[in-house]
């Protein structure tokens, strides 16, 4: 009897360990599938060169809480002032530097004094493609904030995001931060990958690596994190573009700087200040017209714009476009959503 039971238990353990160990493969399996990166997507390469890019205001830097110097360009008021200030947050791969400086301009010549950030991961702002932590980019953001109240103590402040930074400033706006800003503005946001909104691969713009992202959710589940600074997402910018883009994102930086929890209705839900949304009619990475029904099932306030005949570059680039979003930051108020 008592060697019966042994031999099952001895049986019981090796089919265990089997099982462990099989998982074990196919989650190394999963991780150690490689990232490829789409080829170039035209529409996206061709706006940055519409915008001049000569009036650059030179690249400052504060000091966030883990010491690290982040970038950020600060535009002053040149136009009628308007009391008025918002934090432009560029899309995936860009920068401060890039075509939201069409935009960050046309807001500062509408008296919006402007303060265009490099995320970190971006452009002058840490480690091309990673950060330290998911929330570190709301940290980030806090930092910012503070210091710009040295200077601007009582200016209404605007948070204006493109693409995946909407889909952050969106991430902002229903979290413990939103406090900070009087409204948020959306331009052609990235709501996540299985929003009614979003074509398929970011319409060309972006591949992901899901087997890996399948394999480091696994371990996360697990408490393993060892792994999140493996790039999972890749970009279809143009070759030889490293020093002006990004072409990867780590794990945790695709996973801040996004919507939380890759769904936009949790966010919106949460979110206390008003929201505006403007699209281009005629983005080809976002279905534009699902906007409103999407958000308007979960937030019926929210403003939903659309503009014709832009693309989703043309929406921080064609002057129409950026004139039209400029005055709306620099007239509408917590009154407005």
């Amino acid at each position: 009897m008592f060697r019966q039971l042994v031999r099952g238990s001895f049986s019981t353990l090796k089919w265990a360990l089997s099982a462990v160990g099989a998982i074990a493969l196919l989650i190394t399996g999963l991780v150690a599938t490689p990232l490829t990166r789409p080829p170039e997507l035209p529409s996206i390469s061709a706006a940055r060169g519409t915008v001049d890019l000569s009036t650059l205001p030179a690249v400052e830097r504060f000091q966030a809480r883990d010491g690290t110097a982040l970038g950020f360009r600060h535009y002053a008021a040149n136009g009628p002032a308007t009391g008025r200030a918002a934090i432009v947050v560029h899309g995936s791969s860009g920068s401060s530097g890039g075509t939201i400086h069409a935009l960050s301009t046309a807001l500062a010549t509408r008296g919006v004094e402007t303060w265009a950030v490099d995320i970190r991961g971006h452009g002058t702002s840490g480690t091309r493609g990673d950060i330290g932590y998911v929330g570190q980019l709301e940290d980030d953001l806090a930092d910012l904030v503070g210091i710009i109240r040295t200077t601007a103590p009582a200016k209404p402040l605007t948070l204006v995001g493109h693409s995946s930074g909407g889909g952050f400033a969106l991430r902002v706006a229903g979290s413990s931060i939103q406090d900070l800003f009087e409204r948020t503005v959306l331009l052609a946001p990235y709501l996540g990958h299985d929003a009614p909104t979003g074509r398929p691969n970011s319409g060309g713009w972006a591949k992901a690596d899901v087997p890996r992202i399948v394999g480091l959710f696994a371990l996360r589940s697990i408490g393993i994190t060892c792994c999140d600074a493996l790039p999972v997402l890749a970009f279809a910018v143009p070759p030889n573009s490293e020093k002006n883009l990004v072409g990867t994102y780590s794990d945790r930086l695709m996973r801040n700087f996004a919507v939380r929890d890759r769904d936009f209705r949790h966010d919106l839900a949460a979110a206390r200040k008003p929201i505006t949304i403007i699209s281009g009619a005629d983005d080809e990475l976002m279905f534009a017209d699902k906007y409103a029904p999407s958000v308007h099932a979960i937030a019926p306030a929210v403003d939903v714009k659309l503009i014709d005949g832009v693309n989703h570059m043309g929406i921080v680039s064609v002057p129409r476009a950026v004139s039209a979003i400029a005055e709306d930051v620099a007239t509408r108020g917590t009154t407005g959503s």
